[in-house]
């Protein structure tokens, strides 16, 4: 029982890791914008939801008790905000200005949440954030059983939606645009709105992803939403299949499970004393395993699927030789 439980831990955060993929996946997959700030998005709306849901403390601004939905909501409002201002500062200038500047808000999030104690607990954290079946947290499996449930009809949400988006004239808009934006603005297509859109959506999906996490683990703190986290997601996406969503799930999954696997790996092989040096090979593995999957499918496990119009296909039927 034990072993379940803890599987369904893993799985939990694993799919809080597919949440965040998928909003990467219609920033980058579906778009091409190349967003370095990813740990900036998450940690915005963990400590929203957190600052919303939990209780009063003399010792904090915040602590109103919402229940966990309007926090998640407030997350995903303010995720979203965050990425339609950067977007309308950078999106009109070259791709470069946008990763530099998701990049820097990224370290400058992190150190508010370091610094405005406050607010946000600064260095030591926020705890005592409401947890989904708390009233389960005695019995581990039910909880993290109930929890994997929770979490798995997010993704199953999030991926639906976004499906439905990808096979629209939105979605099929947004490839274009990525494609070849000349001759989508030629077709009528706005470049710059359709970007600043997906860059929102994708925003307000990660900040969604760390209200998730935040609210299943029960506490967050700066360090949670450094720069590794960007770098993981990344590579999550790279190997899944940029593109996909279902690659981005898969990717989620396969690269928290060797980086879960090789910390374990590590705390085993190396003496207490060298494990905080030794922990630097968990990023060494998952660095191989990128050249790997680079070297033999280029595109990911799980490539995105090339679609033509149907009109396309039909045309072309009706015109015979």
């Amino acid at each position: 029982m034990e072993l379940l439980a803890y599987a369904a831990f893993f799985l939990t955060i694993a799919l809080t890791y597919a949440i965040i993929c998928l909003g990467l996946n219609v920033q980058w997959g579906q778009t091409g914008l190349f967003n370095v700030g990813i740990a900036g998005f998450v940690g915005l709306g963990a400590y929203v939801s957190a600052a919303l849901t939990t209780p009063d403390a003399a010792e904090r601004i915040g602590g109103f008790d919402l229940p966990i939905a309007l926090g998640w909501l407030a997350a995903m409002a303010a995720g979203g905000g965050l990425a339609l201002a950067v977007g309308l500062l950078t999106l009109r200038m070259r791709s470069d200005y946008l990763a530099i500047t998701t990049f820097g808000i990224a370290v400058a999030l992190q150190l508010v949440f370091q610094n405005t104690e406050s607010l946000t607990g600064g260095a030591f954290g926020m705890a005592f954030i409401p947890r989904p079946f708390s009233g389960l947290q005695g019995e581990a499996f039910a909880f993290n059983g109930l929890n994997l449930a929770l979490t798995a009809a997010v993704v199953l949400a999030c991926y639906l939606l976004l499906e439905h988006l990808l096979r629209s004239p939105w979605g099929r808009a947004l490839r274009a645009v990525r494609e070849d934006e000349v001759a989508a603005q030629a077709l009528g297509k706005n470049p710059v709105l359709l970007r600043i859109q997906a860059f929102a959506l994708g925003g307000a999906i990660m900040a969604l992803a760390g209200a998730v996490q935040a609210h299943f683990i029960g506490f967050i703190a700066p360090g949670n939403y450094l720069p590794m986290m960007t770098f993981q997601v990344w590579a999550m996406l790279i190997v899944g299949g940029s593109g996909n969503n279902r690659g981005a799930i898969l990717g989620a999954v396969l690269v928290w499970a060797i980086w879960a696997l090789s910390g374990a790996l590590i705390s085993e092989v190396f003496p207490a004393d060298q494990q905080a040096r030794a922990a630097s090979l968990q990023i060494v593995i998952i660095g191989v395993m990128l050249c790997v999957i680079l070297l033999w499918r280029p595109q990911g496990i799980l490539p995105e699927v090339r679609s033509v119009s149907r009109h396309l296909g039909r045309r072309n039927k009706d015109i015979k030789p």
